[in-house]
């Protein structure tokens, strides 16, 4: 029997909706009814840009209020990009009327206020995921498949990533990422919250031991009543001593790598977050050998490159696609799969120590046994 597409409703029109419509009419199982925001003419404005570039067969229709689509019988899920100082009301609301909810990233301003969220999804059975995309490629899929081999690094005892960009003056004169009522966490939440995501993925969802963090510079615009963080630097301790570092920044050029170092070598990704542009991700593995010659010092590299099949964006193999895909699918099986919103609340949790380190000039915060569980 053929698969109902699912009808996806999206609330909010911040930029990362755009390529979202996409996936969404990309995904297969997957249509796009509805667009909300503050103001009809802004809903109309971003349903034709949207319109100009992917045209749909048929336009989704505008509402300018996030209530108006949360009554629509023609809606089965949302996507919310809603700045994190308000996410936690429509999420909310959006479990009330019956919606499942892919929520945009950083998921809550605390594990507290998530906690309440996850708790109105599960009360009203719906689906709850965050919007992080590359969970969803297949190339993390086989990461996972080298690094459960053994062999290709061995144990893994070393974590590290970067994510950032630079962003111009316009940004920190408007952009709601430079604003603490909108987006509090400030590059933490936006970037850091991809490092933290990848690293439980590494290590299987277990948690650090503790947790140390530290605001390295800060900026806000000029309506922010507080500055954001610009640069934010994190360090977890796990068991064993397994160990994990990040950086994240508004003030640093491009760059999102991510290395797991092993007792047998290491295991690269230069663009863990964003797939360079192109029809294959990839990854490269590497053992380098030292050896000693009489007087010569050799270091001899052994670089191993992996690539997979799929397609960097905006195509119906990339990663955000999958998102939408696996999320429709798992709406249509009639079941709710509850490691989605525990991922988001281990992340959550590893944001608010990092964030609890920071404000207390870089104490490390130790983490309770099982601290993932309700």
């Amino acid at each position: 029997m053929t698969q109902k597409p699912i009808r996806w409703g999206i609330l909010g029109t911040a930029n990362i909706a755009r390529k979202n419509w996409h996936a969404i009419h990309n995904a297969g199982n997957s249509v796009l009814t509805a667009v909300a925001s503050r103001t009809l003419a802004r809903c109309q404005q971003f349903i034709a840009d949207c319109q100009a570039s992917v045209p749909l067969a048929t336009p989704p229709q505008a509402y300018g209020s996030y209530e108006g689509l949360l009554s629509s019988t023609d809606v089965d899920a949302v996507y919310i990009p809603l700045p994190t100082g308000v996410r936690k009301e429509w999420v909310i609301r959006a479990a009330a009327a019956g919606k499942h909810v892919v929520c945009e990233k950083p998921c809550a301003v605390s594990l507290a206020d998530l906690d309440e969220m996850l708790a109105a999804c599960r009360r009203h059975r719906v689906q709850f995921m965050d919007g992080v995309m590359f969970v969803h490629g297949l190339r993390l899929q086989r990461v996972h498949q080298l690094l459960e081999q053994g062999d290709a690094i061995g144990d893994v005892r070393r974590v590290a990533s970067q994510f950032s960009f630079r962003a111009g003056a316009e940004f920190l004169a408007a952009n709601m990422r430079a604003h603490s009522s909108w987006e509090p966490h400030g590059c933490l939440g936006d970037l850091g919250w991809y490092s933290l995501a990848f690293t439980l993925e590494v290590l299987q969802g277990r948690m650090p031991r503790q947790v140390t963090g530290r605001v390295l510079s800060r900026f806000g615009h000029p309506a922010s009543p507080q500055p954001v963080a610009a640069e934010f630097s994190g360090e977890l301790l796990f068991e064993n001593g397994v160990s994990s570092a990040f950086y994240c920044s508004f003030l640093t050029e491009n760059q999102q790598w991510a290395n797991v170092s092993g007792t047998r070598g290491h295991l690269h990704l230069a663009d863990f977050v964003l797939p360079f542009s192109g029809d294959e991700t990839a990854f490269e593995v590497n053992q380098p050998e030292f050896r000693v010659e009489g007087c010569h010092f050799i270091m001899e590299t052994r670089p191993r490159r992996i690539t997979v099949s799929e397609s960097s964006n905006n195509h119906p193999s990339a990663q955000e696609t999958n998102l939408f895909r696996n999320f429709a699918d798992q709406i249509a099986s009639g079941t709710l799969k509850q490691a989605w919103p525990e991922r988001a609340r281990r992340t959550q949790i590893l944001l608010d120590a990092c964030l609890e380190s920071a404000t207390q000039d870089s104490r490390p915060v130790t983490l309770p046994a099982h601290s993932s569980a309700r």
